[in-house]
């Protein structure tokens, strides 16, 4: 070998050598490259979820600041509601205690009017022991009291005339006025008259109150028929006032059941043959 060949072969094995460091060196840079660009990618893709979590903690602060202040509202209307429930207990609680202490009053006094009626009552008994031995003579008293109303309420209902004529059922106010003409027996027309007023025209006469005295119950009327004048004067009460009137005379009838100050009223009661 020649003192040439090892210089090469120093060369070569230099050449070799810078070659292989160039290599590892452009390895190593497109290694770190690639290494950068991941990094780069994984930077954007962590800013990103940080910006997403950032606005996702915006949102949830607005929330909370919202809820915080339905929260703070739903607390004060609570509050209010409350002081509003707490002052009707209040009311309420005096109402109990006055109706209480009323009842209470009541009560006492309720007791002592019983106690007052108590004594009454036994006051009242001894007077009843005292009338009961009187009241069989009451009742026997009240018995025959009982049996005179009767006759004379028989008497009343049919009495003579001031003709002399035995009248018919006297009426002695509207009510059995209206039974005699549900009977069917005569005719029966009412009237009321006043002092002063002209004549009034029933039936076929005509009538016209002169006089009242209501503090005695009489009256004076006069009485036109069949071109007469008759003057019934000086009349009661319930009295029959009688006359005959037309071409064949049938009785007519009237009678007063009411007298008040210048007025009167009563009815005209006619047989069923008058016109």
């Amino acid at each position: 070998m020649s003192e040439t060949e090892p210089v090469v072969v120093a060369e070569r094995s230099a050449s070799g050598a810078f070659i292989a460091v160039v290599v590892v060196a452009f390895l190593l840079g497109v290694g770190a490259l690639i290494w950068c660009y991941g990094l780069q990618s994984h930077i954007a893709a962590t800013d990103q979820k940080l910006a997403a979590a950032d606005k996702k903690n915006a949102d949830l602060a607005d929330q909370l600041d919202a809820t915080k202040a339905r929260l703070s509202a739903t607390t004060e209307t609570l509050s209010q509601n409350v002081g509003a429930t707490q002052k009707q207990i209040e009311v309420r609680a005096q109402t109990i205690m006055a109706a209480q202490k009323q009842q209470n009053a009541e009560t006492a006094k309720l007791a002592q009017q019983q106690q007052a009626a108590e004594k009454q009552i036994g006051a009242v008994s001894s007077d009843v022991a005292n009338v009961k031995t009187d009241v069989g003579g009451v009742k026997t008293d009240v018995a025959t009291t009982r049996s005179d109303l009767e006759t004379t309420k028989s008497q009343l209902q049919r009495v003579v005339g001031d003709a002399g004529v035995m009248s018919g059922l006297i009426a002695t106010n509207h009510s059995e006025l209206e039974i005699l003409k549900h009977k069917g027996d005569r005719n029966y027309v009412e009237f009321t008259l006043q002092k002063g007023a002209k004549p009034t025209l029933l039936s076929t006469i005509t009538l016209q109150l002169k006089k009242v005295d209501d503090k005695h119950s009489r009256y004076t009327l006069n009485v036109s028929a069949d071109d007469r004048n008759i003057e019934k004067k000086d009349k009661n009460l319930d009295e029959p006032v009688q006359f005959y009137t037309g071409k064949n005379p049938v009785l007519f009838e009237l009678v007063v059941n009411n007298i008040e100050k210048n007025k009167v009223s009563g009815y005209l009661s006619t047989p069923k043959t008058a016109p």
